[in-house]
């Protein structure tokens, strides 16, 4: 492991980190590449293994934890891992980019203390719990359950905010992508256009 900057976004589920991310990934100058991590849940609508994920069975997920494959792993939910692997870092290195990272909390502060020179880690921040309810609902892919999971587990997740190196509040998308883009772009050293 070496290489270039690591970008790493966390936050409560439907905080808007995703959105973030895909925008960033739409700014040439910025020079990203997205690391797919891996995960032993099972997969949703139309996601595809090697774009959205590395879909594994619970066993394979184990036997990479095992022959030490991960950068960072976690069982966010019960026999639900989810880990970045060693080898998609060093894949995107080699192809001289930056490695932008949508991950759950605890991954990326752990990925942050591994790489604490090279790691800029934000924290996206919903108006409130409220809010971040609402938008699981509108989503429509998890059960009742499921979302009383995320929001309890979002309670937690907010607590860690102070720990990463940038709080980004998303209570409206177009300042929050603005600000987003403006922090990596000076993090790695490059000039938006039109903006000084």
């Amino acid at each position: 492991m070496r290489g270039g900057k690591l970008i790493i976004f966390s936050a409560p589920s439907g905080s808007g980190k995703t959105t973030i991310v895909k925008h960033l990934l739409n700014q040439p100058e910025l020079n990203l590449a997205f690391s797919i991590s891996a995960t032993s849940r099972p997969r949703r609508g139309k996601e595809k293994h090697g774009e959205h994920y590395y879909f594994m069975t619970l066993s394979e997920f184990k036997r990479h934890i095992k022959d030490d494959d991960f950068l960072e792993w976690e069982e966010v939910y019960r026999d639900n891992f989810y880990g970045t692997l060693k080898k998609e870092v060093d894949r995107l290195w080699a192809e001289g980019k930056n490695v932008i990272f949508d991950i759950d909390v605890v991954g990326g502060l752990r990925i942050k203390k591994k790489f604490p020179d090279q790691t800029l880690a934000v924290f996206v921040k919903p108006p409130s719990v409220d809010e971040l309810k609402i938008r699981l609902k509108k989503r429509s892919t998890e059960s009742d359950d499921k979302i009383n999971m995320r929001i309890a587990k979002a309670s937690v997740e907010l607590a860690t905010a102070p720990q990463f190196d940038a709080v980004i509040k998303n209570y409206d998308l177009q300042t929050a992508l603005d600000e987003a883009h403006k922090l990596v772009a000076e993090y790695i050293g490059v000039e938006i256009k039109g903006k000084k």
